[in-house]
Protein backbone atom coordinates (compact mmCIF):
# COMPACT_ATOMS: atom_id res chain seq x y z
CA UNK A 1 0.00 0.00 0.00
CA UNK A 2 1.80 3.47 -1.05
CA UNK A 3 1.78 5.81 1.71
CA UNK A 4 3.20 9.30 -0.08
CA UNK A 5 2.51 12.88 -0.21
CA UNK A 6 4.17 15.37 -2.16
CA UNK A 7 6.05 15.83 -4.82
CA UNK A 8 7.17 11.77 -3.64
CA UNK A 9 3.84 11.12 -4.96
CA UNK A 10 3.77 12.72 -8.43
CA UNK A 11 7.86 11.53 -8.81
CA UNK A 12 5.76 7.83 -7.85
CA UNK A 13 3.17 7.94 -10.49
CA UNK A 14 5.20 9.42 -13.47
CA UNK A 15 7.50 6.42 -13.06
CA UNK A 16 4.99 3.71 -12.75
CA UNK A 17 3.03 5.37 -15.74
CA UNK A 18 6.58 5.64 -18.09
CA UNK A 19 6.87 1.75 -16.74
CA UNK A 20 3.92 0.58 -17.90
CA UNK A 21 4.08 3.08 -21.35
CA UNK A 22 7.77 2.45 -22.48
CA UNK A 23 7.03 -2.13 -21.29
CA UNK A 24 3.78 -2.37 -23.44
CA UNK A 25 5.46 -0.32 -26.42
CA UNK A 26 8.69 -2.33 -26.26
CA UNK A 27 6.17 -5.59 -26.47
CA UNK A 28 4.47 -4.59 -29.31
CA UNK A 29 7.75 -3.26 -30.73
CA UNK A 30 9.76 -6.25 -30.91
CA UNK A 31 6.81 -8.61 -32.26
CA UNK A 32 6.48 -6.68 -34.69
CA UNK A 33 10.08 -6.27 -35.86
CA UNK A 34 9.55 -8.30 -38.98
CA UNK A 35 6.50 -5.79 -40.27
CA UNK A 36 8.78 -2.56 -39.79
CA UNK A 37 11.67 -4.24 -41.86
CA UNK A 38 9.28 -4.98 -44.70
CA UNK A 39 7.83 -1.59 -44.65
CA UNK A 40 11.61 -0.31 -44.71
CA UNK A 41 12.39 -2.60 -47.66
CA UNK A 42 9.29 -1.08 -49.59
CA UNK A 43 10.53 2.57 -49.23
CA UNK A 44 14.13 1.80 -49.80
CA UNK A 45 13.07 -0.78 -52.92
CA UNK A 46 14.68 0.07 -56.49
CA UNK A 47 10.93 -0.03 -58.46
CA UNK A 48 7.60 0.08 -57.91
CA UNK A 49 7.58 -3.29 -58.70
CA UNK A 50 9.36 -4.72 -56.36
CA UNK A 51 7.78 -2.51 -53.55
CA UNK A 52 4.99 -4.65 -54.52
CA UNK A 53 6.31 -7.98 -54.13
CA UNK A 54 6.85 -7.19 -50.20
CA UNK A 55 3.61 -6.37 -49.68
CA UNK A 56 2.70 -10.45 -49.90
CA UNK A 57 4.40 -10.91 -46.51
CA UNK A 58 3.00 -7.99 -45.49
CA UNK A 59 -0.42 -9.49 -46.78
CA UNK A 60 0.40 -12.15 -43.49
CA UNK A 61 2.55 -10.79 -40.85
CA UNK A 62 0.05 -8.08 -40.44
CA UNK A 63 -3.17 -9.78 -39.19
CA UNK A 64 -1.04 -12.59 -37.62
CA UNK A 65 1.31 -10.21 -35.65
CA UNK A 66 -0.12 -6.70 -36.12
CA UNK A 67 -3.57 -6.99 -35.63
CA UNK A 68 -3.21 -9.55 -32.47
CA UNK A 69 -0.42 -7.43 -30.84
CA UNK A 70 -2.12 -3.88 -31.02
CA UNK A 71 -5.79 -5.32 -30.04
CA UNK A 72 -3.47 -6.19 -27.09
CA UNK A 73 -1.91 -3.04 -26.37
CA UNK A 74 -5.25 -1.56 -26.70
CA UNK A 75 -6.74 -3.76 -23.91
CA UNK A 76 -3.91 -2.91 -21.67
CA UNK A 77 -4.79 0.43 -22.25
CA UNK A 78 -8.50 0.15 -21.23
CA UNK A 79 -7.09 -1.76 -17.95
CA UNK A 80 -5.54 1.38 -17.25
CA UNK A 81 -8.30 4.30 -17.90
CA UNK A 82 -11.26 1.96 -16.23
CA UNK A 83 -8.32 0.87 -13.55
CA UNK A 84 -8.45 -2.79 -13.71
CA UNK A 85 -5.98 -4.57 -11.17
CA UNK A 86 -3.06 -5.94 -13.24
CA UNK A 87 -0.64 -8.98 -12.17
CA UNK A 88 2.33 -7.95 -14.07
CA UNK A 89 2.45 -5.76 -17.30
CA UNK A 90 4.35 -8.76 -19.22
CA UNK A 91 1.96 -10.81 -18.00
CA UNK A 92 -1.04 -9.13 -18.28
CA UNK A 93 -0.22 -8.23 -22.21
CA UNK A 94 0.57 -11.79 -23.30
CA UNK A 95 -2.85 -12.81 -21.73
CA UNK A 96 -4.45 -10.37 -23.77
CA UNK A 97 -2.79 -11.15 -26.94
CA UNK A 98 -3.36 -14.87 -26.17
CA UNK A 99 -7.20 -14.54 -25.70
CA UNK A 100 -7.73 -12.04 -28.60
CA UNK A 101 -5.41 -13.34 -30.88
CA UNK A 102 -8.31 -15.34 -32.98
CA UNK A 103 -10.57 -12.78 -33.56
CA UNK A 104 -8.19 -10.23 -34.07
CA UNK A 105 -6.21 -12.20 -36.77
CA UNK A 106 -9.51 -13.14 -38.10
CA UNK A 107 -10.71 -9.76 -38.57
CA UNK A 108 -7.22 -8.87 -39.54
CA UNK A 109 -7.42 -10.37 -42.52
CA UNK A 110 -10.90 -8.36 -43.35
CA UNK A 111 -9.05 -5.01 -42.78
CA UNK A 112 -5.57 -5.85 -43.85
CA UNK A 113 -7.81 -7.17 -47.56
CA UNK A 114 -9.34 -3.42 -47.13
CA UNK A 115 -6.15 -1.42 -46.57
CA UNK A 116 -4.66 -3.40 -49.62
CA UNK A 117 -7.59 -2.70 -52.26
CA UNK A 118 -6.65 0.70 -50.85
CA UNK A 119 -2.97 0.86 -52.03
CA UNK A 120 -3.74 -0.92 -55.17
CA UNK A 121 -6.78 1.53 -56.11
CA UNK A 122 -4.22 4.18 -54.65
CA UNK A 123 -0.97 3.70 -56.94
CA UNK A 124 -2.85 3.05 -59.82
CA UNK A 125 -5.11 6.08 -59.71
CA UNK A 126 -3.11 8.65 -58.14
CA UNK A 127 -1.50 9.98 -61.49
CA UNK A 128 -4.83 10.07 -62.95
CA UNK A 129 -6.18 13.20 -61.57
CA UNK A 130 -5.56 15.56 -58.55
CA UNK A 131 -9.49 15.26 -57.53
CA UNK A 132 -9.26 10.98 -57.50
CA UNK A 133 -5.63 11.42 -55.76
CA UNK A 134 -7.57 13.94 -52.92
CA UNK A 135 -10.34 11.04 -53.19
CA UNK A 136 -8.36 8.17 -51.89
CA UNK A 137 -6.20 9.84 -49.45
CA UNK A 138 -9.88 11.27 -47.67
CA UNK A 139 -10.51 7.61 -47.81
CA UNK A 140 -6.96 6.23 -46.52
CA UNK A 141 -7.82 8.52 -43.62
CA UNK A 142 -11.25 7.17 -42.80
CA UNK A 143 -9.62 3.67 -43.11
CA UNK A 144 -7.19 4.48 -40.37
CA UNK A 145 -9.28 5.72 -38.14
CA UNK A 146 -11.78 2.95 -38.98
CA UNK A 147 -9.26 0.86 -38.12
CA UNK A 148 -8.05 2.99 -34.71
CA UNK A 149 -11.50 2.31 -33.79
CA UNK A 150 -11.73 -1.33 -34.22
CA UNK A 151 -9.16 -1.67 -31.94
CA UNK A 152 -10.85 0.17 -29.64
CA UNK A 153 -14.50 -1.97 -29.85
CA UNK A 154 -12.72 -4.72 -29.78
CA UNK A 155 -10.70 -3.90 -26.32
CA UNK A 156 -14.16 -2.75 -24.65
CA UNK A 157 -17.00 -5.15 -25.64
CA UNK A 158 -17.85 -8.61 -26.71
CA UNK A 159 -19.16 -8.88 -29.96
CA UNK A 160 -18.37 -11.47 -32.84
CA UNK A 161 -16.26 -10.32 -35.94
CA UNK A 162 -19.38 -9.07 -37.87
CA UNK A 163 -21.16 -7.32 -34.91
CA UNK A 164 -17.18 -5.67 -34.39
CA UNK A 165 -16.64 -4.67 -37.63
CA UNK A 166 -20.28 -3.38 -38.28
CA UNK A 167 -20.52 -1.34 -35.48
CA UNK A 168 -16.50 0.15 -36.28
CA UNK A 169 -18.21 1.66 -39.57
CA UNK A 170 -21.14 3.04 -37.72
CA UNK A 171 -18.92 4.71 -35.03
CA UNK A 172 -16.11 5.85 -37.64
CA UNK A 173 -18.90 7.28 -39.57
CA UNK A 174 -21.53 8.21 -37.05
CA UNK A 175 -19.28 10.89 -34.66
CA UNK A 176 -17.84 13.28 -36.68
CA UNK A 177 -15.75 14.54 -33.43
CA UNK A 178 -14.44 11.61 -31.86
CA UNK A 179 -12.89 10.67 -35.25
CA UNK A 180 -11.68 14.15 -35.85
CA UNK A 181 -9.76 13.60 -32.41
CA UNK A 182 -8.44 10.10 -33.28
CA UNK A 183 -7.06 11.08 -36.90
CA UNK A 184 -5.26 14.61 -35.70
CA UNK A 185 -4.01 13.09 -32.64
CA UNK A 186 -2.81 10.17 -33.91
CA UNK A 187 -1.11 12.38 -37.11
CA UNK A 188 0.29 14.63 -34.64
CA UNK A 189 1.98 11.41 -33.05
CA UNK A 190 3.31 9.44 -35.97
CA UNK A 191 4.68 13.31 -37.26
CA UNK A 192 6.49 14.25 -34.04
CA UNK A 193 7.77 10.28 -33.73
CA UNK A 194 8.99 10.06 -37.54
CA UNK A 195 10.49 13.66 -37.86
CA UNK A 196 11.60 14.74 -34.39
CA UNK A 197 11.34 12.02 -31.53
CA UNK A 198 12.49 8.44 -33.33
CA UNK A 199 12.99 6.93 -30.08
CA UNK A 200 9.03 7.16 -29.49
CA UNK A 201 8.30 4.48 -31.98
CA UNK A 202 10.42 1.91 -29.94
CA UNK A 203 8.93 3.18 -26.27
CA UNK A 204 6.41 5.20 -26.31
CA UNK A 205 4.24 5.64 -29.68
CA UNK A 206 2.08 2.58 -29.83
CA UNK A 207 0.93 3.13 -25.80
CA UNK A 208 0.30 7.06 -26.16
CA UNK A 209 -1.58 6.46 -29.58
CA UNK A 210 -4.05 3.45 -27.94
CA UNK A 211 -4.07 5.19 -24.67
CA UNK A 212 -5.39 8.29 -26.65
CA UNK A 213 -7.61 6.64 -28.59
CA UNK A 214 -9.28 4.38 -26.21
CA UNK A 215 -9.82 7.50 -23.26
CA UNK A 216 -11.28 9.25 -26.24
CA UNK A 217 -13.70 6.44 -27.43
CA UNK A 218 -14.27 5.47 -23.70
CA UNK A 219 -15.52 8.70 -22.82
CA UNK A 220 -18.10 8.88 -26.01
CA UNK A 221 -19.00 5.46 -25.04
CA UNK A 222 -19.82 6.73 -21.44
CA UNK A 223 -21.92 9.59 -22.90
CA UNK A 224 -23.83 6.89 -25.20
CA UNK A 225 -24.71 4.35 -22.77
CA UNK A 226 -25.90 7.42 -20.28
CA UNK A 227 -28.20 8.80 -22.81
CA UNK A 228 -29.72 5.30 -23.75
CA UNK A 229 -30.55 4.77 -19.80
CA UNK A 230 -32.16 8.13 -19.91
CA UNK A 231 -34.23 7.24 -22.53
CA UNK A 232 -35.02 3.65 -21.16
CA UNK A 233 -35.96 5.34 -18.41
CA UNK A 234 -37.88 7.99 -19.88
Amino acid sequence: MRDFSGLTETLYIATEWIMRFSVVNVLWFFLNIPIFFTIISIFFGNSEQSSFVYLLPLIVLVPLLFFPSTAAVFAMARDWIIKKDQASLIKSYFLHFKVNFKKSFLSGLVLTAAWLVWILDFSFFKNESDLLRVVFIVLGLILLVLTINFFSLNAHYQMNIKELLKNTFFVTLGNPLLSLFILVSNLSLFYVSMTELLFLVPLFAGTISAFLSFLAFYRFSLKVEKKALGNKEG
